[in-house]
């Protein structure tokens, strides 16, 4: 080597070992559709992942990630290429894959030889291999694949970067990562990417997938959505009669008709007709692609995804808050406001004991000067009214119990029956937060009649007995609709309306009140 180009030719080194992108653009090879050999050039959903993968390692020192996707998005393939951009310029670097089948296993340890195979000038020596294993002697690293079979499998490796595929589908999920710990040290620069299409409610895979999002977890919550692979579009004819619901869809997320048209197809000719089942294979957002599949929510997903972000004017009604309480277990408790057809960002307060809880809501009935505060009373919400009393709130807080005989009686099983379905009712043309457990705990319960032909919605209870969480701010929305509210309009204390007129009033008043115009 000249020496005068050596520096340069180090730093290029230390760049390409430092930035994966590069790396995998200028020395890996992926085939193509058309099963043609190109470079690893990384797509939307890879770098969105690779980001968010690098902000957590620079934040932490490490890398403990859930992906959600969507099917052929190509996160595998950066996976395999992340560790073996790892374990190939790094040395005692040990990567270990476990993936949900053997064919799956083959798969991916071929895209790994493949890299290796096309590899040119950074391409370290092998030493014994077989078919599932790449050993790079001379770093004393190594590259390894499994298939999630037998309980225990992996439990005698180290490594320390790990990745499950497909964990939804794992046979014995929760003993495979309940050995995770004995393979992989919870040290600086360890890695474990969790990664997978959705496959139903109550796995491990969708109950890590909670954790994370309510961030009661070291793990962080990365989603892709279908719409950002380019492939996925089909030419429209023309012809087509778009209903209501795919109107919806694509002004939700801004799709083109092409995508439009190619979401059609597939529910009609891969999923004959079964839109439910599209969404969990290809999701939109997270909350879509955890609704279970053979059973139908009784708020339609359509209703959720089209009141997210929606535009609406603005709302001159007063505020409405409604409380679903919680302590020290899973559950939050959520505090939700609604200022006539908006709702505000949920606040969450987690393991906090019932003083705090009242502190808080005493701030917020002193600062924001709601015109009701619904509190649910049928567990620790109780002690939370009776606090609220005692420090001279009853004005303002209004105890409800889901149990209790509802105002329709009729028409609902009981009071959260009738304030769900007046929270449905208020969704069309209302705007909810950007917020996927809101969405998630909105779609969440199942409904039925019974046989006096009323409502009963899906108890917590049996909403735990699925494997899906309490839906707490889906709750807390709900009782702000436990009862009409005399001058929620805004014509009343606390409105926007009444506070205009109390300030004309004082305006005029000195002048005897002639200035005020009578009809």
């Amino acid at each position: 080597m000249n020496p005068d180009s050596r520096p340069a030719a180090l730093a290029y080194l230390a760049r390409l070992r430092n930035d994966l992108p590069l790396f995998a653009s200028k020395l890996l090879f992926i085939l193509s559709k058309t099963g043609e050999l190109e470079p690893l050039a990384f797509n939307r959903a890879q770098l969105h992942v690779h980001e968010a993968i690098q902000e957590q390692l620079n934040g932490t020192g490490k890398v403990r990630v859930l992906v959600l996707k969507g099917r052929q998005q190509g996160i595998s393939t950066y996976v395999q290429a992340r560790f073996y951009w790892r374990t190939s310029l790094r040395r005692g670097i040990r990567a270990y894959i476990l993936t949900h089948r053997k064919d799956a296993s083959e798969h991916l340890f071929a895209i790994a030889q493949r890299f290796h195979r096309h590899q040119q000038g950074l391409r370290p020596e092998l030493g014994a291999c077989n078919e599932r294993e790449l050993l790079f002697e001379g770093l004393e690293s190594e590259y390894r694949v499994a298939t999630a079979g037998a309980v225990g499998t992996g439990r005698s490796s180290t490594a320390q970067c790990f990745h499950g595929s497909e964990v939804a589908f794992w046979p014995n999920a929760d003993d495979h990562m309940s050995g995770l710990a004995q393979v992989i040290p919870d040290l600086p620069g360890s890695e474990i990417i969790l990664e997978s299409t959705a496959n139903g409610v109550g796995n491990f895979f969708h109950r890590a997938w909670q954790s994370a999002e309510r961030k009661e977890s070291d793990y962080r919550a990365i989603f892709v959505p279908w719409f950002w692979q380019p492939e996925y579009q089909r030419t429209p004819t023309g012809a087509e009669e778009w209903s209501a619901e795919e109107e919806f869809y694509r002004q939700a997320y801004g799709l083109t008709l092409a995508q439009l048209a190619w979401r059609r197809h597939k529910i009609l000719d891969d999923f004959t007709g079964d839109t439910a089942r599209f969404c969990q294979e290809y999701p939109a957002t997270a909350s879509e692609a955890f609704v279970a599949v053979g059973h139908e929510p009784f708020i339609p997903p359509v209703l959720v995804l089209a009141a997210r972000g929606r535009k609406i004017e603005k709302q001159l009604s007063g505020l409405v808050v409604g409380v679903d309480p919680a302590r020290y277990g899973k559950d939050s408790t959520c505090i939700v406001r609604r200022v006539g057809r908006e709702c505000r960002p949920v606040e969450r307060l987690r393991k906090r004991d019932l003083m705090h809880q009242a502190g808080r809501i005493s701030i917020l009935i002193r600062e924001e000067r709601p015109l009701r505060v619904f509190i649910d009373v049928g567990g620790l919400g109780a002690g939370l009214y009776d606090r609220l009393l005692e420090l001279g709130y009853g004005e303002v807080v209004t105890s409800i119990n889901f149990g209790e005989t509802a105002n329709r009686p009729d028409r609902f099983l009981n009071r959260r029956a009738e304030m769900w379905s007046n929270l449905r009712d208020w969704l069309a043309g209302a705007r909810l937060p950007d917020d996927d457990i809101l969405a998630g705990d909105l779609v969440g319960p199942k409904f039925t009649y019974d046989s006096e032909g009323r409502l009963k919605l899906e108890s917590k209870e049996d909403m735990r007995k699925r494997g899906l969480p309490s839906p707490d701010s889906g709750d807390g929305l709900a009782l702000t609709h436990a009862m009409p509210i005399a001058h929620e309009a805004g014509t009343g204390p606390g409105g926007q309306v009444w506070e205009d007129m109390v300030e004309a009033f004082r305006e005029v008043q000195e002048q005897g009140l002639e200035g005020i115009h009578t009809g």
